[in-house]
């Protein structure tokens, strides 16, 4: 209980000294808000990216042909050896004579369609994945080409390589911007504290001299460095909330200009909960080395 009571009376310590200077607590968080709205923006824009990918390009699958002379039996067989794969979610038959059918559909291929003296098409089948990574697309393709009477595998997944390629390229450009942008939250956080330490030389001096632990002079620090960063995060939440419904009717109605419905998402609960933390945990860190620092100067 004595533990708990320190830390609780640290806390307070430190929300008072956030509250008795708000002039420089504003700054410091504006200052902080704006350099994690960056990589908080970016995450939010690259998700609906992804968002937008999947709405606009077909579902990737893969289509299964049956050898040409394969009996009915055969290709019954195809098809419950396709749906018992593991990574399958859904299979769909096209037998060969709804292929001809949709060929002849072609003003161009009707005639040649009709000059055959028999119909040309197998039986075929059509995948689609519930890993639609490129990877593990060709996995399941490599495992269709063992299966017996299967003539040709095709993988329709071009576009789902370049868009993997294309979220990929994102999401290192986002970390990188995160990174740099988090040893500037850092900093911020070392000066300020910095700050407050040589504020309040006077009462960690006479701590040392009770006979203060480093570890009981630095607790308020930490959690005012931790609370800094805190209050920063959602600072940079509100700015990306901001700009989300700022931007949400413009690209609504840009998406309606080319006929499709598509509405800007804000940042999701987990990647809110990840920016809070990270800019909390990078607020303790920064008010650890500063102040370890000036201890380690004052001795």
């Amino acid at each position: 209980m004595s533990w708990l009571n320190q830390h609780r009376l640290a806390f307070l310590l430190a929300l008072s000294r956030l509250a008795g200077a708000p002039v420089n607590t504003l700054l410091s968080l504006l200052a902080i808000g704006i350099a994690l709205a960056l990589p908080a923006g970016g995450q939010m824009l690259l998700a609906n990216a992804l968002q937008a990918g999947r709405h606009l390009a077909p579902a990737p699958q893969i289509s299964v042909f049956a050898e040409v002379g394969a009996d009915q039996r055969a290709v019954q067989t195809i098809g419950e050896r396709l749906r018992n794969t593991v990574g399958v979610q859904e299979v769909r038959f096209v037998s060969r004579d709804e292929a001809l059918a949709r060929m002849k559909a072609n003003p161009g291929l009707a005639d040649v369609i009709d000059a055959l003296p028999k119909n040309p098409f197998p039986d075929a089948y059509t995948v689609l994945p519930t890993d639609e990574r490129p990877a593990a697309m060709e996995q399941l393709a490599a495992q269709f080409r063992k299966l017996p009477r299967v003539e040709h595998v095709q993988l329709d997944a071009d576009w789902v390589r370049r868009l993997d390629a294309l979220l990929r390229l994102g999401r290192t450009g986002v970390l990188l911007l995160a990174v740099l942008l988090g040893l500037g939250l850092v900093t911020i956080t070392f000066n300020v504290i910095r700050s407050q330490a040589l504020a309040h030389r006077a009462e960690i001096e006479v701590g040392q001299l009770l006979g203060a632990t480093d570890a009981f002079i630095r607790r308020p620090f930490l959690y005012f460095g931790a609370l800094l960063g805190l209050a920063g995060g959602a600072t940079a939440w509100l700015i990306v909330a901001a700009a989300t419904l700022w931007l949400r009717g413009p690209i609504g109605e840009f998406a309606n200009l080319y006929g499709f419905s598509f509405q800007l998402l804000p940042l999701s609960l987990a990647d809110s909960a990840a920016l809070l933390s990270a800019a909390a945990g990078l607020g303790w860190f920064g008010a650890g080395m500063s102040l370890g620092q000036y201890l380690r100067q004052g001795r």
